[in-house]
């Protein structure tokens, strides 16, 4: 199930919004953090299409326990589309944070190679880059992230699609079925899988999104439907626990909140 009915328009609109954040803030480039998972490749696919390869820099940041498979797939879609390309292993980082601290469990590791690898992709970028979130809409929603990780960017071109919008415009673009068959996983430790830690998979999930948050239908109405009360109590639990995941910091305003809409408009 997918929200996106047009899969061409969808790129096409994403592409020209990608192109035009480019050149409102006087960047001149994206700086991706390429994974070989399905959802950098299309974030790959759209910044490609939207500026060209010469203004993409992908950047590889395995560690030690990352899977040899999702290395090479990136290195394979460098290879197709001509990119500039940094690699930078966080292994050593990781493991002089790791020395100086105590207990550091599976959960912690990922989480700090995610926070490693967002230090970089901003490092690389400081000058005149930006860096592409990619993060896709379900991912979001549930808080599943790591805040200043993966959950940091300057810009996301999936922040509303669907993980099941994501498979289907990313065989729509041609993303390669090594890509888009391979389970979802983030990676951070053997054996992890997205689906393994939420409890359900993508499809559940997604059907159940749509009609909770999109629809916005009730509980009563869910469980009528035919919704399991074990999916949707979870989901409901994620979305609640995260939710300082998905605002900005809080200020002690003194004032009114100030905006700056007018100045950043173009037309100003």
């Amino acid at each position: 199930m997918a929200l996106i009915s047009d899969p061409e328009r969808a790129a096409a609109r994403i592409s020209s919004w990608l192109r035009d954040q480019l050149r409102v803030t006087g960047r001149r480039e994206f700086v991706l953090g390429l994974s070989g998972g399905i959802d950098s490749a299309l974030a790959l696919y759209l910044a490609v299409e939207a500026v060209g390869a010469e203004s993409v820099l992908c950047v590889l940041m395995p560690y030690r326990t990352s899977s040899p498979d999702s290395l090479a797939h990136a290195e394979e879609l460098i290879a197709a589309f001509g990119t500039r390309r940094a690699l930078v292993d966080v292994t050593a980082m990781a493991d002089a944070f790791e020395a100086q601290v105590k207990d550091v469990t599976p959960l912690r590791r990922g989480n700090l190679c995610a926070r490693l690898r967002m230090l970089t992709l901003f490092d690389f970028a400081h000058a005149h880059g930006l860096v592409l979130g990619t993060s896709n809409k379900t991912e979001t929603m549930l808080g599943y992230g790591t805040i200043f990780g993966d959950a940091a960017w300057s810009l996301n071109p999936l922040g509303d699609l669907y993980k099941t919008d994501v498979r289907l415009l990313a065989r729509h673009l041609g993303v390669p079925d090594s890509i888009c068959e391979k389970t979802p996983t983030a990676d951070l430790w053997h054996g992890q899988t997205d689906e393994g830690e939420l409890g359900f998979s993508y499809d559940e999930i997604d059907r159940l999104l749509v009609l909770l948050v999109d629809e916005k239908k009730s509980r009563r109405e869910l469980l009528e439907s035919g919704v399991n009360p074990k999916l949707l109590d979870r989901m409901v639990s994620l979305i609640r626990a995260s939710s300082f995941k998905r605002r900005l910091a809080p200020i002690a305003w003194l004032g009114e909140p100030y905006s700056l809409a007018h100045v950043e408009d173009p037309s100003w």
